[in-house]
């Protein structure tokens, strides 16, 4: 018996593979890039600048992974734009969202010695920790403007399917982090703050990359109406309410993994160390399977503003098996072959020990996150902000929280966990709902 594909997914599917592809790799770089700073102070004999730099990318957890939904909505801005063949559209987006980001970027370094202080207030460790978190922030910090810039363009070119161009940013970006991070910690002996410094450094060589790909790429006689429209109070407000819907999306989610990181610290240095690199393998599986959901909400933006929403459906549930394949493989590596994974990431035998009696919540939570991803992406591609903001508040509030305080007051790294897993559960559940509710893509709300 020949497997017969659908129609209505023969139409798709190869130029859906194609940009997951390459879509996956490029996201992959981001954690990648960051296994690599902790597995290079890993790897030092005193174990407070892997546990410091554990605990300021808390802060960078804020500051950055939420202001993605910079990356996001350019994306479904710029994807509908193409699809309706509005070629001084998709300039717009990229002007005004690249706007935003450069006002965001130049708030954060000036506000930057009030966001340390109140962080590390907030935040808890040993001394020793604290003070290499600081360095480690205090160097990273000034990449703040090539970070958010480096999302606009790489939502911009994701949403024109232009792929290769981002697949060689992140490359640049995040192959250049490698090679300093070797130069500053291991040669150097710069440590916490040779980390900070070189993923700074690293991310302006990515956005020289991509201004000379947009000077390159773009069709300059609609430069003059595109800059006539960017300042469009009523299309500037309307990109905001979807930035902002898209930014609580981001803000439960990174305070979620923000409050596990924390209170892992309070557990002890050596929880810290381990929750913390577990946490670093999910992440590595999530921003995997999220190079799969940018391709889909790139194509459901696509379909949508061409006005063909019958093929929205179809590019989720090839999304969402895709997405399941892949984490299923990451969690079951880690769980099958522990020893080789955890000895990668640190020679410290205390951690890598305690860490395989953790690794088996990587199943539940990876699998649940990959589909409640996806569904983010089919909502991101239909600019419903709004149901993604709804979502996170609601896995945040009635799936994290109340596990979560069980867990301080039990001091049990288990009930973290399951908090986290819960959130997700919660999340997916009603993306599902709402999906089930609403009409078929054809909502353009945000």
């Amino acid at each position: 018996m020949v497997f017969a594909i659908p129609e209505s997914y023969k139409s798709f599917l190869p130029r859906f593979y194609r940009l997951s592809i390459v879509g996956v790799f490029s996201n992959m770089m981001v954690p990648l890039a960051g296994l690599c700073d902790t597995a290079f102070l890993g790897h030092l004999s005193d174990i407070h600048y892997l546990a410091g730099v554990i605990l300021g990318s808390i802060l960078f957890d804020y500051l950055y992974r939420i202001l993605k939904f910079l990356r996001n909505s350019t994306n479904a801005l710029t994807a509908q734009a193409v699809g309706a063949e509005d070629d001084a559209g998709v300039l717009v987006a990229v002007l005004r969202c690249g706007l935003v980001a450069f006002a965001i970027a130049v708030v954060i370094l000036l506000l930057q010695y009030p966001i340390h202080q109140l962080g590390f207030l907030i935040l808890s460790g040993a001394p020793e920790t604290e003070q290499a978190g600081l360095a480690y922030f205090n160097a990273r910090i000034w990449g703040a403007p090539a970070v958010l810039l480096n999302f606009v363009l790489i939502g911009w070119f994701l949403g024109r399917e232009k792929n290769g161009i981002v697949f060689l940013i992140s490359l640049m970006a995040n192959g250049s982090n490698v090679l300093l991070d070797y130069l500053m910690i291991n040669r150097w002996g710069w440590e916490s703050a040779g980390a900070g410094l070189a993923t700074a450094l690293s991310q302006y060589l990515g956005l020289l990359v991509g201004l000379i790909a947009m000077v390159l790429t773009i069709d300059w006689s609609y430069v003059g109406k595109a800059m006539a429209q960017v300042f469009d109070r009523q299309a500037l407000g309307s990109t905001l309410i979807l930035k902002g819907n898209i930014l609580v999306r981001f803000l439960a989610l990174i305070s979620a993994y923000s409050i596990f990181t924390n209170l892992s610290a309070t557990f002890g240095t050596v929880s810290l160390a381990e929750n913390g690199l577990l946490l670093q393998i999910a992440l590595l599986s999530q921003f995997t399977v999220q190079g799969v959901g940018m391709t889909a909400q790139t194509l459901i933006g696509n379909f949508n503003g061409q006005g063909r929403p019958e093929n929205c459906l179809a590019v989720l549930k090839t999304a969402i098996v895709t997405s399941l394949l892949i984490s299923l493989g990451f969690a079951l590596s880690v769980v099958v072959f522990p020893e080789t994974m955890f000895t990668l990431l640190t020679s410290h035998t205390e951690v890598s020990q305690a860490m395989g009696s953790y690794a088996t919540w990587l199943v539940p939570l990876l699998t649940i996150t990959s589909v409640a991803f996806m569904l983010e992406g089919y909502f991101i591609g239909l600019k419903e902000g709004a149901v993604l903001r709804n979502g996170a508040l609601l896995g945040f509030g009635v799936g994290f929280m109340p596990l979560v305080v069980l867990a301080m007051y039990l001091q049990n790294s288990y009930l973290l966990w399951t908090a986290l897993t819960a959130y997700m559960t919660v999340l997916m559940l009603f993306l599902v709902y709402k999906l089930v509710k609403m009409p078929l893509a054809e909502s353009t709300a945000v």
